[in-house]
């Protein structure tokens, strides 16, 4: 059994960030994966607190892509506009997610048995084919109020939503 823990959406809040990492690093989880929207580079330097690999995507409002690149090579996390893991058998992509298309055909690809994504900024979880997707909500809890993660246990496929 591995975990693996899922934020998006952290949107520059530094508290947020930090109370993420500390649990991720508490809960033992092997990978951190991001779905974007970090905004500034310096904010990606509070993962580097973490105990495990992080795989993130940009988003929407990523504007410093190069900068964020840097941090993110400087750091040793893979950053992409679309990654894809494997965490103790379990093939896994993740991807921003602003066309719901692109969400639904890569689930119905038939390539993975999980697709983490971001952008509603809302805690969804929903099996379409043989795919789960999980969005764990926003970690920065700026519109919905609620500040968000999720951490996804990869022998039973089971997803803690954790407010932060």
């Amino acid at each position: 059994m591995v975990l693996i823990g899922l934020i998006s959406d952290t949107h520059d809040n530094l508290t947020t960030i930090d109370k993420a990492v500390e649990l991720f690093n508490r809960k033992g989880v092997k990978l951190v994966v991001h779905a974007g929207d970090w905004c500034a580079p310096f904010a990606m330097l509070r993962f580097k607190e973490l105990k495990c690999n992080l795989v993130g995507v940009y988003g929407n409002v990523d504007g410093e892509r190069e900068k964020l690149k840097d941090r993110a090579v400087e750091l040793g996390f893979k950053l992409n506009m679309f990654e894809e893991f494997n965490s103790d058998g379990l093939n896994g992509a993740v991807i921003h997610g602003v066309d719901e298309r692109i969400v639904k055909a890569l689930a119905l690809s038939g390539l993975y048995g999980v697709l983490v994504r971001g952008h509603t900024h809302k805690v969804t979880l929903e099996k379409v084919g043989d795919c789960i997707i999980v969005n764990p909500g926003e970690a920065c809890g700026y519109l919905t109020g609620r500040s968000t993660v999720a951490i996804l246990n990869s022998e039973t496929m089971e997803v803690e939503i954790v407010d932060l």
